[in-house]
């Protein structure tokens, strides 16, 4: 059983930068691929990026590629979402959840485990 407390989230202006972070129980978080899932209000939640065991492999949507970078400490069991260039669109509820398997997902029903998340607000 793996659980997930996401932080960092809060009221920023456009066009500047906020980190999330996502604390992980697992004793053995070094062992799960993790991701960041976005829902904003009225829509379904969606794929971000995500990052491998080892954090050598990470993945983003077109939409953050450039502005988000994802990260992850083992050591201290934690996962990060660097966000800059922030757009009000890009306001949302941010989700962390990890992936029991080996291979990357950007799919959400591929993580086995999920946070509470954490409100982002970009104003214009």
């Amino acid at each position: 059983q793996v659980q997930l407390v996401e932080s960092g989230g809060g009221l920023v202006q456009a066009g500047g930068p906020l980190r999330l972070s996502c604390a992980a129980s697992a004793r053995s978080f070094n062992k799960y691929v993790m991701g960041w899932f976005p829902q904003a209000p009225g829509k379904e939640r969606e794929f971000v990026a995500c990052i491998s065991w080892s954090g050598c492999s990470t993945y983003y949507t077109d939409s953050v590629k450039g502005r988000f970078t994802i990260s992850r400490d083992n050591a201290k069991s934690t996962l990060y979402l660097q966000m800059n260039s922030l757009k009000p669109e890009d306001t949302a509820v941010y989700y962390c959840a990890a992936r029991d398997r080996l291979l990357l997902s950007r799919s959400l029903h591929g993580y086995d485990y999920w946070g509470q998340g954490t409100q982002v607000t970009v104003s214009s």
